[in-house]
C-alpha cells in the first residue's frame, strides 16, 4: 500500500508518518497483516510535481494539511479549502478513487462557542467539498472532526492549551488560566494514530454529530476516535505541577493504563529541556556503602538501590507488616532470614549473574552480606510502602 500524507511535517502528520514508517520497516507488528510499501510525505516544501506523481500512485490519502492561525482571516479558506480542492482535482485527473481522509475540527460544527468561527466555516466548507467528491466519484471519504489534540511534538503557544501548559511548566515559564473550570475534550496523539491506521484497514469508527456530541453510527457520514478524555483546565494544571515536582518528591502519581494522567505525563516529558532530563538523587553514604531511594508511589511502595562494600553486612532488622523484595543485580550475596521466635536461619545465596528476587518476610529479621572481598554488591530493593519516619515499622535484631 502506498500512502500519501499531506501536512506531513505538522503535529499529526509527523506522528502518523513515524508510525507508518515503522510499519513499512517491519518495526510495528501490532497492526496485523497491514503492509505499507511507501509513505509519500507532502508539505510546504514539496513540489507540485511531487503532489501530481503521488496522487497518481497512492492507494490512500491522509489530508492533514491546513491552516490554524493565519495572519489574515481569509487565509483560513485559502489554506483549509483551497488546497483540498487542488488535492481532489489532482486525484480526479488520474481517476484515482482511493480512500481519502480529511482532518476537520469540532469547530466545523459551528455550534456553541464555535458558532461564529471563520476557522470553523473553512473546515465546514472542506467537509462539504469532500462529501461532494465522494458523491461524484464514489470514492470512500473519511471526515474526522478532531477535539483538542495533545501529545509529543505538538507546537506550544499555537493552538493547544495542553501543549502550552506542558512546555511552560516543564521550562519554568508562567502560564495563564483564566477559568480553571473550563472542561476540554482531549484526544491523545497515539490514540488518534491508531484510529487512522485502523482506517487504512477499513476499520474506522463512523458517526453523526448533534452539535458537538458524537452519535456513533456505523453508517454515519463522519468518523471519530472513540478514545477521548474530559478534564478541566485546573485539573490538567494540577497534574502537570505534580509531574514537575516529581524529581524532588520522588513521588510518582497514579498513572493507570490508558488514563489521561499516563498520556499527559508522556506529553509533559517530551517538553523537558536537556538540563532537566537528568536530576540528582540523595545518596545516604557511610563506610558500609550507600543507600539511595529511587522512586516512591502513593499506593505501591518505594524503590531503592543499596550498595554494600566488600565483606559488609547490612540489615539486621525486622518488620511487623512491611515486606520487601531484594534483587541483587551485581556481585555475590548471602541473604539470611530468621523468624524472631525461632533459631532456624533461612539462607539464600544470590548473584548478579542469575538475577532472582527474594522476599523479606514479615516477622523475620533479615540481613544481606556481600560475599566478595574486592567488589561492591548492588541490590535493588522494593518495599510495599514508602518509609515513614513517624512509624518506621523497623526493629534492630541480629539474624545470628
Amino acid at each position: 500500500m502506498k500512502i500519501l500524507v499531506t501536512g506531513a511535517k505538522g503535529f499529526v502528520g509527523k506522528n502518523l508518518c513515524a508510525q507508518l514508517n515503522n510499519i513499512r520497516e517491519g518495526k510495528a507488528r501490532c497492526y496485523g497483516d497491514l503492509k505499507v510499501d511507501d509513505v509519500y510525505e507532502y508539505d510546504l516544501d514539496s513540489t507540485p510535481e511531487q503532489l501530481d506523481m503521488w496522487c497518481r500512485d497512492c492507494d490512500f490519502v491522509f489530508n492533514l494539511a491546513g491552516v490554524n492561525r493565519p495572519q489574515n482571516q481569509e487565509d483560513f479558506m485559502n489554506g483549509n479549502f483551497g488546497f483540498a480542492s487542488t488535492l481532489l482535482d489532482t486525484l480526479k485527473k488520474y481517476s484515482n478513487r482511493c480512500p481519502v481522509m480529511l482532518s476537520s475540527s469540532a469547530q466545523a460544527s459551528l455550534a456553541g462557542r464555535f458558532g461564529n468561527s471563520e476557522y470553523g466555516r473553512s473546515k465546514k466548507a472542506g467537509e462539504e467539498l469532500f462529501f461532494g467528491y465522494s458523491a461524484e466519484t464514489g470514492a470512500r471519504v473519511l471526515v474526522y472532526r478532531f477535539p483538542n489534540l495533545f501529545g509529543k511534538w505538538c507546537r506550544p503557544n499555537y493552538n493547544s492549551a495542553v501543549a502550552t501548559f506542558c512546555n511552560n511548566i516543564a521550562n519554568d515559564l508562567p502560564i495563564q488560566v483564566n477559568d480553571p473550570s473550563v472542561e476540554l475534550e482531549l484526544l491523545y496523539i497515539d490514540d488518534l494514530v491508531d484510529e487512522m491506521i485502523g482506517a487504512l484497514k477499513g476499520e474506522e469508527h463512523r458517526c453523526e454529530f448533534n452539535g458537538l456530541d458524537v452519535i456513533p453510527d456505523s453508517a454515519g457520514r463522519y468518523c471519530y476516535c472513540p478514545v477521548t478524555h474530559h478534564a478541566k483546565l485546573g485539573e490538567i494544571v494540577e497534574l502537570l505541577e505534580t509531574f514537575r515536582k516529581q524529581p524532588s518528591t520522588l513521588l510518582m502519581p497514579e498513572i493507570p493504563d490508558n488514563s489521561l494522567a499516563k498520556k499527559l505525563y508522556s506529553t509533559y516529558l517530551s517538553y523537558l529541556p536537556k538540563e532537566k532530563a537528568m536530576f540528582p538523587l540523595k545518596m545516604n553514604v557511610d563506610q558500609r556503602g550507600s543507600f539511595t531511594e529511587l522512586i516512591r508511589t502513593a499506593n505501591c511502595g518505594q524503590f531503592s538501590v543499596n550498595i554494600s562494600r566488600p565483606g559488609i553486612t547490612k540489615g539486621q532488622h525486622w518488620h511487623n507488616s512491611k515486606w520487601e523484595f531484594f534483587v541483587v543485580v551485581s556481585g555475590r550475596a548471602l541473604i539470611q532470614q530468621r523468624r524472631i521466635d525461632s533459631e532456624e536461619i533461612l539462607n539464600f545465596e544470590v548473584c548478579g549473574e542469575k538475577i532472582q528476587a527474594v522476599h523479606m518476610l514479615p516477622g523475620y529479621t533479615h540481613n544481606i552480606i556481600n560475599l566478595s572481598d574486592t567488589d561492591d554488591l548492588v541490590t535493588l530493593m522494593w518495599a510495599n510502602e514508602p518509609f515513614n519516619p513517624e512509624k518506621p515499622d523497623t526493629y534492630f535484631l541480629p539474624v545470628e
